[in-house]
């Protein structure tokens, strides 16, 4: 074999890479994404693959940047670019400069990626959305100074309603920069003073034109606001991102200054109705009141104001009576109790007894009672007791046998009066 044949691996894969590049410039392929990955530095590595093989591909930085949607495993997409060979592996790879997506705009996917991902997270839920203020004392407009969108809400909000202020927070609302520049407006508003709800929005458009609205940054924006939020962007038939996380959206701008500002004229009938409702109102409690008052002044104790006091008094007067009777009852039964048990004690008196005629004989040595003859002997001394008076005497007789009197009893006592047999 001739050396001159022989060649090393770096001239054959110089080779091949000669004839690739220059024979593949520029192509487009359709496969499946799998082993997508991101690498640090911002370039983005996957696979391209059928039912029968597989190509590398690479996404560098700048390009992966400007894409619209996620890139994920399964998503079937064309891409575009050139076919290199990467001699350090050999190994040939596609640079990918652009990339679709199979069967579905770029946008739209990229907007049903978006949504699906601010829904888990729960931007959209129905519970954190607040309601608009009533009667707003200041109102944001973020959007272009420009527009025919920002005339139109100026035009609705003066005719409706004078009672509030407007503030322009100027924004671009399109092109490169107009999403960056909704959300940092976003965070102006919060340090303007006295402001109470934000409109946001644009009018209609494609969704090339409106989707500064659909970017994340701007839907977060709009979800940090500390402020009632109402998105309107574009016409009916367009919804955006902000639509769904704003506290309100509207279907065009005029609607939108119509939902924040209450209508002059609506305003005036609700306050006419409340007024009739109240001078109504009180009538009817003055009324009322009044016949209160009547009922309450014919009683009679404001028509006869002494009637309650007479009646009182004449009660008083009765009891007094009724007590001195009863009183008198008492008086009247107790004094004869006590004439009763007065007669009999004057019946037990010993003086009683000797007021009648009789006395009272004692010892005169010891002051002994002498109830009979025996309990004295001759020559003693005795004292006898007459009612008021008494006498010493000696006995010097004793006479047993005379009897003058009739014994009386204890028993012959009954009530103050004395039984004789």
């Amino acid at each position: 074999m001739n050396d001159d044949h022989i060649r090393t691996v770096s001239e054959i894969t110089h080779e091949l890479k000669d004839l690739v590049e220059v024979g593949f410039p520029d192509v487009f392929v359709l496969g499946e994404i799998s082993n997508c990955t991101r690498a640090g530095s911002g370039h983005v590595y996957l696979t391209l693959k059928d039912e029968l093989a597989q190509l590398r591909a690479v996404i560098w930085r700048g390009t992966a940047s400007r894409l619209k949607f996620d890139l994920e495993d399964g998503l079937e997409v064309v891409a575009g670019g050139s076919i290199e060979v990467y001699a350090a592996r050999g190994t040939y790879q596609l640079i990918v400069k652009q990339l679709m997506p199979r069967g579905i705009g770029t946008l739209e996917l990229a907007f049903r990626q978006l949504q699906q991902k601010l829904e888990a997270e729960g931007l959209f839920d129905i519970e954190r959305k607040r309601p608009l203020p009533r009667f707003p004392r200041k109102v944001a407009l973020i959007t272009s100074p420009t527009g025919a969108a920002v005339r139109d809400m100026l035009q609705v909000m003066t005719r409706r309603w004078r009672g509030c202020d407007i503030v322009i927070l100027p924004v671009a609302v399109q092109g490169q920069g107009a999403a960056q520049q909704i959300a940092d407006a976003f965070q102006m508003v919060e340090r303007v003073p006295g402001v109470d709800v934000v409109i946001t929005g644009r009018g209609g458009g494609s969704l090339e034109d409106l989707w500064a609205f659909n970017e994340e940054v701007v839907a977060r924006a709009i979800f940090n606001c500390s402020l009632p939020v109402v998105s309107a962007v574009g016409h009916e038939i367009d919804v955006s991102i902000s639509d769904l996380v704003a506290d309100r959206r509207a279907l065009t701008p005029s609607e939108a200054a119509e939902l924040v500002v209450p209508e002059t004229r609506e305003v005036q009938e609700i306050l006419d109705r409340s007024r009739h409702r109240l001078l109504s109102g009180l009538t009817g409690r003055a009324e009322r009141a009044r016949m209160q008052l009547d009922a309450i002044a014919s009683r009679p104790v404001f028509t006869r104001p002494l009637q309650r006091i007479h009646d009182l008094m004449t009660q008083i007067d009765e009891l007094e009576a009724r007590l001195k009777r009863s009183v008198a009852r008492v008086v009247d039964s107790r004094a004869n109790v006590l004439s009763t048990a007065t007669a009999a004690l004057q019946a037990l008196n010993p003086l009683g007894v000797l007021a009648r005629g009789y006395s009272v004989t004692r010892n005169d040595d010891n002051g002994t009672i002498l109830r009979n003859a025996d309990e004295i002997e001759l020559g003693s001394m005795i004292k006898t007791q007459f009612e008021s008076s008494s006498i010493v005497s000696r006995v010097e007789s004793i006479n047993r046998e005379d009897r003058p009197f009739v014994d009386l009893t204890l028993a012959d006592i009954d009530v103050g009066r004395t039984k004789t047999e």
